[in-house]
């Protein structure tokens, strides 16, 4: 295959796990990658990854860049990318980029770039795997393969079993991310207005009460009714405390169904989990649901015009 170079960048955290990052590197190696912008893996300011200037330009270069990346892809998440949005340089970004086949990839935090990115130029990323997940020894070749798959394709789809009310067949641009980070934009310039969309959200971390207030948000502030439908990740360490009494995910669900007023499907393999899918923000897509089975297609994305590589390499 043609080398695919990949262009790292770091918005957000710093590597507290060193090795996972450097396994991550190794594996895209192997499989015939370029890896370059290796020097932001050394880069720590408190819980950064560097500072606000030094992670701003790690997008805004790709705005100057005679020859640019295959794919800009993520080091981690965390936090810091909220910090960003003022500083990108979005109509130098939406000239370079929006009709390049430069593909910016990750989720976590990353979703707020993502939702900026979109809101104001138009360029269009991937919700996938971060560099540190492609060095987890968790990784699965699922995970790797529809990475591959999807950025080397010009359509990909993916399907689960879901719990839906009723069959669904609607279509729509596909958008969304990590709920919280998706959230705390709304009521700004940086949050996307997207009409008859699919929405999709994930989370980690946070007990079910606020799972449930973050999709009240989004009900309240009137963005689910512009939606087609509203697609549920995984919501991983988001269990009950001691004074919930019997309230968990499923109850919180349960009742954002009942006022939602639009099809809500759960048990999409996405977020911070070790099976991930890549999916294209802002592309069209096409959910199906019958018989407890969801399918979704979506096409008309950036791609690369490139072979994919071969299965998921060893953890070295």
């Amino acid at each position: 295959m043609s080398d695919i170079r990949i262009r790292l960048i770091a918005p957000s955290g710093y590597p507290h796990d060193p090795a996972a990052l450097a396994r991550g590197v190794e594996r895209l190696r192997k499989a015939g990658c370029l890896v370059e912008g290796l020097d932001v893996l050394e880069r720590a300011d408190l819980r950064f990854a560097g500072s606000d200037a030094e992670r701003a330009a790690d997008i805004n270069t790709l705005a100057s860049m005679a020859i640019l990346p295959d794919v800009a892809l993520v080091t981690r998440g965390g936090y810091g990318a909220s910090r960003l949005l003022p500083h990108l340089h979005y109509d130098a970004l939406r000239e370079r980029l929006a009709d390049a086949s430069t593909l910016l990839v990750g989720h976590s935090d990353f979703t707020a770039l993502q939702l900026a990115l979109y809101a104001r130029s138009g360029v269009r990323t991937f919700s996938g795997p971060l560099l540190a997940d492609f060095g987890s020894a968790a990784c699965t070749s699922e995970t790797w393969r529809h990475f591959w798959n999807t950025i080397t394709s010009p359509a990909s789809s993916a399907s689960w079993s879901g719990t839906p009310t009723a069959d669904v067949d609607v279509q729509g641009p596909l958008w969304g991310g990590n709920l919280a980070v998706l959230c705390s934009l709304l009521g700004t310039p940086y949050f996307p207005q997207i009409e008859g969309g699919i929405l999709f959200v994930e989370d980690i971390g946070e007990p079910p009460f606020r799972i449930e207030r973050l999709l009240y948000q989004l009900h309240l502030s009137g963005v689910l009714a512009r939606q087609r439908a509203l697609v549920l990740g995984d919501f991983s360490h988001c269990r009950p405390g001691p004074r919930d009494n019997g309230y968990d995910l499923a109850a919180a669900f349960a009742q954002v169904r009942a006022v939602a007023g639009i099809p809500v499907i759960d048990g999409m393999p996405h977020g911070h989990a070790a099976n991930q899918l890549t999916l294209p923000f802002g592309a069209p897509a096409r959910l199906r649901v019958a018989d407890g089975r969801a399918q979704l297609d979506f096409e008309g994305y950036p791609h690369l015009d490139r072979p994919a590589p071969a299965g998921l390499p060893e953890n070295p």
